[in-house]
């Protein structure tokens, strides 16, 4: 099963990621292979653990812009959901979401990289 098959399984909406990538495929694999390097950078539990909110918003903002492009669409909506959270001032609600979506992103992480 290729890369793209195991993430649209996975809820990734592949159909308008290449839409996105101009139907280059390469183009877009080559994007999801800096996806676990990227999420690896940007932690977002270390910094609500710690309460560096403003340092958790930022990562998890990021993280937000980098999922919606790649159209990793299950990750993308929880990043969105925990940066809302975490506007609002509600980082406990905000840290069950990313609790309950890192299963899925070690999934996602996982596929990528056996497919490197």
């Amino acid at each position: 099963m290729s890369m793209t098959s195991e993430l649209q399984e996975l809820g990734a909406d592949v159909n308008d990621a290449m839409q996105r990538f101009m139907n280059n495929a390469s183009l877009y694999e080559r994007m999801l292979g800096k996806l676990p390097a990227t999420i690896k950078d940007k932690p977002v539990m270390e910094f609500i653990e710690s309460g560096d909110i403003t340092t958790a918003i930022e990562n998890a903002h990021t993280l937000k812009g980098v999922l919606g492009n790649l159209s990793v669409t299950p990750l993308y909506k929880a990043y969105t959901e925990i940066v809302n959270l975490l506007r609002q001032d509600d980082p406990v609600k905000a840290k069950e979401i990313l609790e309950e979506c890192l299963p899925m992103q070690e999934k996602v992480i996982a596929c990528i990289e056996k497919n490197q």
